[in-house]
């Protein structure tokens, strides 16, 4: 059996008084693609920058491609491939000189090595481009390509689509796809809840704690308590108010132009269809819903 490629075991830092990430244990096996997803500040990033040996950590251990992420730090980061939040990019370089300054830093001077390497992230008619000139969706990818300029095996990627468009974000994700199926094993934080869909396995992270990790649907059968029903109706002030506090309804929000509640199980579609009568909410069309991870969010936060 493979070892897992992190291994983090009640990895705690703190910042004077201020616990920023909170004995959090959790491994990671070769090929996965893992998220971990939390609001801003729930301890994600700094996470990430203990692994990779930017941070010491107050108290705990962690492993990365089996090496100490605090005692050999040159020989993790000479391994990985990081993408931080800001992109590191000089913006008065092309996009093929920024790849060869990166690669110059792994000791890659070869220019086929470079070429493959725009290849890869799709940049190929934009080698000649100034950095300055590029839509965020291409920086997107050039920051991927320094990341991947020399060849890692494990890839950071830190809240890697924030700022970017839809159609530029589910291209970035065909690539990481791309990446994994080339054997690249690939943590990734995001505060997205549907881009962590797309993730193998899913860790929640809360005020430095983490919540939980599996995968999405696992999370979703384990931690949603009831059965989403989507509910169509001109009265959605009235249902909203009526419903928060309806016995047997867990939480109830306004959707666009319906109410989406999650309601007791075994409450099926005849008796919500009576209770609704009995709120006197007028004509009412009844939908079945699929939980979400947001639902999973909200339901470890109520915890």
């Amino acid at each position: 059996m493979s070892l897992p490629v992190i291994y983090v075991e009640n990895l705690t830092r703190r910042f004077g008084d201020f616990v920023a990430v909170d004995h959090v244990s959790f491994e990671i096996n070769p090929g996965e693609i893992v998220g971990y997803l939390g609001p801003n500040g729930s301890g994600k990033t700094t996470t990430i920058r203990m692994l990779l040996g930017l941070y010491a950590p107050s108290e705990g251990s962690a492993t990365v491609l089996g090496y100490d992420s605090f005692r050999q730090t040159e020989e993790v980061r000479a391994r990985v491939g990081y993408m931080s939040q800001k992109f590191a990019i000089y913006d008065d370089l092309t996009v093929f000189e920024n790849l060869q300054f990166y690669g110059g830093v792994y000791g890659i001077s070869d220019k086929a090595s470079i070429q493959g390497t725009i290849s890869q992230v799709g940049l190929t008619r934009h080698e000649k481009a100034l950095t300055s000139s590029l839509s965020a969706g291409w920086r997107q990818r050039l920051a991927l390509g320094i990341a991947l300029v020399h060849r890692p095996k494990l890839l950071f990627l830190d809240e890697p689509t924030s700022g970017v468009d839809p159609t530029a974000r589910r291209v970035f994700w065909d690539l990481i796809y791309d990446l994994a199926a080339e054997g690249v094993t690939i943590l990734v934080t995001t505060h997205y809840m549907d881009e962590a869909e797309y993730c193998g396995r899913v860790g929640i992270m809360r005020d430095g704690k983490l919540l939980a990790m599996d995968t999405p649907l696992a999370l979703k059968q384990q931690l949603v308590p009831g059965d989403v029903w989507e509910i169509y109706t001109s009265s959605l002030l009235d249902g909203l108010n009526a419903l928060s506090v309806a016995g047997r309804v867990l939480r109830v929000a306004l959707t666009g132009d319906h109410l989406r509640v999650i309601v007791e199980r075994g409450l099926d579609e005849r008796k919500l269809l009576k209770m609704l009568e009995e709120l006197k909410l007028g004509a009412v069309t009844l939908q079945r819903g699929d939980p979400t991870l947001e639902d999973v969010f909200i339901s470890l936060a109520k915890s």
